[in-house]
């Protein structure tokens, strides 16, 4: 797939959302629906003070979308509240949901290696287009055509706030990213990732 010029977006502050007890133990979340812990608020406060700061009344102007999973909504309401936003005036975009890890879900990497060290060594030599065993699972390579429309159909300012998954496929989408690269890059709780005049950087 290739990447689609960064020039080509409008303003974007993208989220991830904040920490989760699962994210905290090493857990494959997917789609399963995880809400926020006590530090993973703090990481949703620390951003949307981020975005009060940059924005300041310009914020009120920005669209407001989001995963419709919890932990993703849970950090948007969050941010629009240090904005002064009234917390629930957001959108949700179902295509923006979490990589989905199939029989893996809820499970650490030393739990799945104890049934299924063949599968991990196969998505250690190619974790973009790997897809875990089950029905409904995905590689990064299907999250990137899923989710990648919605950037692409952005026409203003917008806030989003979503997943690992969705920041890697943006990463390599947008910003030129090995897949390779993007597929193992850390992703950080408590920083948004900026697209602006075809520039991506972290803030």
């Amino acid at each position: 797939m290739s990447a689609t010029p960064a020039a080509a977006l409008p303003l974007l502050y993208l989220c991830r959302h904040g920490q989760t007890t699962w994210n905290a133990d090493g857990r494959l979340q997917g789609q399963e629906d995880v809400p926020l812990n006590t530090l993973g608020r703090h990481q949703a406060r620390r951003n949307g003070r981020y975005l009060k700061n940059v924005l300041g009344e310009r914020a009120k102007d920005f669209r407001f979308l989001s995963s419709p999973m919890a932990r993703a909504s849970e950090t948007m309401r969050i941010i629009r509240k240090e904005l002064g936003l009234p917390p629930d005036d957001f959108a949700t975009d179902g295509r923006l949901i979490e990589l989905n890890f199939g029989d893996w879900q809820g499970q650490t990497t030393r739990e799945i290696r104890a049934w299924d060290a063949a599968g991990l060594a196969a998505r250690d030599a190619d974790k973009w287009h790997f897809r875990p065993p089950g029905e409904r699972a995905e590689s990064y390579a299907m999250l990137a055509a899923r989710a990648r429309p919605v950037f692409e159909g952005l026409t203003g300012p917008t806030i989003v706030t979503a997943h690992g998954g969705i920041s890697r496929i943006f990463l390599a989408t947008f910003a030129g990213l090995a897949e390779d690269e993007a597929a193992y890059i850390g992703i950080p709780q408590d920083r948004v990732l900026v697209a602006e005049r075809g520039q991506i950087e972290w803030r």
